[in-house]
């Protein structure tokens, strides 16, 4: 049986870590190649099943040193039809890494999980298209279309599912109906510009009132993930009630758009201890968010530097 999927331990107040930016550590800091950006091409051999064990022990070593939870997010952003097409894995050869991705995630719970370490199991979720131009799909064709992961998920140990990088509000919604249907605890990630919108102009705050209205609320909670803070900070003005669904962060590294981005062919890795000064900010002004981790150009520094930002105590209370 699943451990946390009918009480997720991150929504009790406590802090919990996640991990950075995985596709651009194993491709700019190790040297891997993952084609078409994705990572679950690794769980295919041994060595690469190895290489994510290592990814991840970095990071709940982190977590475990300041007592703080951590959400261990499937290596699986990309595994859906489209993405998978690309790379020669037919539906039922995506149910299998899905579902083997989340196995080798119990592996690591079961050896660094602790009574101060929680570790929540969550099956990663990526859009149809890419994570920085807008979806076309309507809720009912997102819900068909990412249906297939969610359940593949609900077969297996995994605790819920969280959707990264969306930058449709119908997308999402999808996503959330289909988390329904198999009884998936979900979140909901969006992607927004430098002007703190989504890419098609809809402010975060609209994003998520359209999900939560369309679902009944249904998401466990929503996070911002690739965009540097600058971008987003500004739009959060205390007081909206939308604001109290936003429980967690995955910023970028850099402050870069996603445009300069999208060009450049070196890494901009930022400089953590400014990302974790963003982050002490952010969550004095907004405590509910405590789910913590990075996006594009971070690392297990970033992350470590965040912790000593927001957890100078080394608790994750």
């Amino acid at each position: 049986m699943p451990k946390y999927r009918q009480n997720l331990p991150q929504l009790a107040g406590s802090t919990f870590l996640s991990d950075g930016g995985m596709e651009t550590t194993f491709i700019f800091h190790d040297g891997i190649d993952l084609p078409e950006f994705a990572s679950f091409v690794l769980m295919a051999t041994p060595e690469g099943r190895q290489r994510l064990k290592d990814y991840y022990v970095r990071y709940l070593e982190i977590a475990r040193r300041h007592n703080a939870g951590f959400i261990l997010d499937t290596p699986t952003w990309r595994a859906n039809a489209d993405w998978g097409a690309k790379l020669g894995y037919d539906a039922g050869a995506l149910r299998k890494v899905n579902m083997d991705a989340a196995g080798l995630l119990l592996e690591l719970r079961q050896e660094f999980e602790t009574d101060a370490t929680p570790c929540v199991i969550s099956g990663a979720v990526g859009p149809r298209g890419d994570g920085y131009k807008a979806g076309n799909m309507n809720a009912e064709e997102a819900e068909t279309y990412h249906g297939a992961q969610v359940e593949s998920f609900a077969e297996t140990e995994a605790d819920m599912v969280a959707a990264f990088t969306l930058t449709n509000y119908s997308e999402a919604i999808g996503i959330a109906r289909a988390a329904i249907t198999y009884a998936m605890p979900c979140a909901i990630s969006f992607t927004v510009e430098t002007d703190g919108k989504l890419v098609t102009g809809l402010s975060l705050g609209d994003a998520i009132n359209r999900v939560d209205d369309a679902t009944g609320g249904s998401p466990a909670y929503y996070m911002i993930n690739c965009a540097h803070p600058s971008h987003f900070a500004g739009v959060l003005d205390k007081g909206e009630a939308w604001l109290e669904r936003v429980r967690g962060i995955r910023a970028n590294a850099s402050a870069k758009s996603h445009a300069e981005l999208d060009d450049s062919t070196v890494l901009d890795a930022g400089d953590p201890a400014d990302l974790g000064r963003w982050y002490k900010g952010l969550t004095g002004s907004f405590p509910q968010m405590r789910v913590l981790g990075g996006c594009c150009g971070t690392d297990h520094r970033h992350i470590a530097a965040i912790c000593e930002a927001c957890l100078p105590q080394g608790h994750g209370g």
